[in-house]
C-alpha cells in the first residue's frame, strides 16, 4: 500500500482507538530539517503497515532543537504489533541519517473532545500542544477540567480570529490532558495571548477556575510547525 503525503492529520478522523504522541530532541534547525527529510524518505520507500496505523505526522519544535510526533491508530494492539515488526528498521535508517536523536518518551491518548468552527477549511500553519499533568491517575477529572475550559473558551470575550480548532486528548493512564490547538499561524497565538485584560487565558472567574483546578501539577505550552503528515494512499 502507498503513502499519502500531506502537512497535517485529520484529527477527527473516524476509527481511532488510540493516539500516540512523542518528542524527539535533535539539538538545531538544521538537524530538524534533516530529520525529517530522513523521515519521509524512511518512510515512504516502504509499504504502509498494513490495517492499524491510520496517520503519522511530524511537526517541527518552535524552539529549533525538537521534532513532535502524532500518530492515530486503530486500537493499542496494532501499534504493540508495529513496534515489534516495523518500528526499528525505519528508526534505524533515520538514526543512520541524522546520528544522536534522542527519543524522549511516549504517551497514549483518546481524543475526548474538539471545538472548532462549522465548515472552517483553513490549514493550520502552527500547531500548539498544551500538555496539563494531574497528580494523580482521574479519568473523571480528565474530563471535568477539559470541560471547564470549554465553557472558559465560550465565555471569553477574547476573539480568536487566528484560531482554527482545539482538540483535547486525555492520557489513557488517567493523568494528563493534551490539547493539540490548530492555528493559523504563531503570530495569531501570540496576539491571542497577549491581548490587554481579555486574552485567552484572561482572568475571569472561569479561567482562574482553570488555573486552580484541584489536584493540576502543572502545565506546558509550545509551539510547532506542521511538516510532515503520512497516511494509507
Amino acid at each position: 500500500m502507498s503513502v499519502r503525503v500531506s502537512t497535517v492529520p485529520e484529527i477527527s478522523r473516524p476509527g481511532v482507538g488510540v493516539v500516540k504522541v512523542s518528542t524527539w530532541h535533535v539539538g538545531t534547525p538544521e538537524r530538524q530539517r534533516a530529520a525529517v527529510e530522513a523521515i519521509g524518505e524512511a518512510w515512504g520507500r516502504r509499504d504502509w503497515p498494513d490495517g492499524g496505523l491510520l496517520s503519522y505526522s511530524v511537526m517541527v519544535g518552535e524552539d529549533g532543537r525538537t521534532l513532535l510526533h502524532y500518530s492515530q491508530w486503530r486500537d493499542e494492539a496494532a501499534y504493540q504489533d508495529f513496534a515489534r515488526t516495523g518500528r526499528d528498521e525505519r528508526n534505524t535508517e533515520i538514526d543512520a541519517a541524522v546520528p544522536g536523536i534522542e527519543r524522549l518518551g511516549l504517551g497514549s491518548y483518546e481524543l475526548y473532545r474538539s471545538g472548532a468552527a462549522e465548515g472552517d477549511t483553513r490549514v493550520p500553519g502552527c500547531v500548539v500542544i498544551v500538555d496539563v499533568e494531574f497528580d494523580g491517575p482521574d479519568p473523571a477529572r480528565q474530563r471535568e477540567w477539559t470541560d471547564t475550559v470549554f465553557a472558559a473558551l465560550d465565555s471569553d470575550p477574547y476573539e480568536r480570529s487566528a484560531g482554527i480548532a482545539a482538540h483535547f486528548h486525555a492520557s489513557t493512564d488517567g493523568t494528563r490532558v493534551l490539547n493539540y490547538a490548530e492555528w493559523e499561524n504563531a503570530e495569531g497565538h501570540i496576539v491571542a495571548l497577549n491581548a490587554p485584560g481579555d486574552g485567552v487565558g484572561s482572568g475571569s472567574e472561569l479561567w482562574e477556575r482553570v488555573r486552580t483546578f484541584p489536584g493540576l501539577a502543572g502545565s506546558t505550552v509550545n509551539r510547532y510547525t506542521p511538516a510532515i503528515s503520512l497516511a494509507a494512499g
